[in-house]
């Protein structure tokens, strides 16, 4: 990211909306939020290759692996405000494993992003399902939009939940209410 660049955009941003951005208190804001986008973006810049890479385990292990309470922070692309929460992901596997840890790091490649919260869900559940070949793959994500709590209808006790299915967790409604039931259950 040019960071001169987006300074500039900030400081025009700053004046166009009534700002002094020579004030005091402003001086340093165009850095702050340059930087502040970068972060909030960096899973542009996330090679899923690499991610994954030396972390996949051949394992016989057949039963039900889920990593659940990923918190996440993401910015909605039609607003480019705030959209936070957690996600919950399932898979059964089918001879291969994935260090638990690459579960999160995949939830944060494609929350850093500009994103609609059913497209990160999705895009989630897709990539295991691309690398492990598992029986079947469950991601339900849950969060808060400021977009809709802090313009808009201003509702700020409603929240969103998203869900995308795979295989087993789509074609067998035991399974998948198991993972329903599971993820509801209270942490240790």
């Amino acid at each position: 990211m040019d960071q001169v660049k987006v300074q500039g955009i900030i400081t025009d941003l700053l004046s166009e909306i009534g700002e002094d951005p020579n004030r005091e208190g402003l001086l340093s804001t165009p850095k702050r939020v340059s930087k502040a986008y970068e972060f909030l973006t960096a899973g542009y810049h996330v090679d899923i290759d690499k991610v994954m890479n030396k972390a996949i385990f051949i394992e016989k292990y057949d039963e039900m692996v889920i990593v659940k309470n990923i918190d996440f922070y993401s910015l909605c692309e039609h607003h480019m405000l705030p959209f936070y929460g957690k996600v919950h992901v399932a898979y059964l596997p089918d001879g291969k494993i994935v260090g638990l840890s690459k579960i999160p790091r995949i939830v944060e490649a494609f929350s850093r992003r500009l994103q609609v919260q059913e497209r990160m869900t999705q895009q989630i559940a897709d990539t295991l399902k691309e690398y492990l070949n598992p029986k079947g793959v469950g991601v339900v994500s849950e969060a808060f939009h400021m977009c809709m709590m802090m313009r808009g209808v201003e509702k700020q006790n409603s929240s969103a939940t998203a869900s995308a299915m795979h295989g087993i967790f789509k074609t067998d409604a035991r399974t998948r209410a198991e993972f329903l039931n599971l993820i509801r259950t209270k942490n240790l």
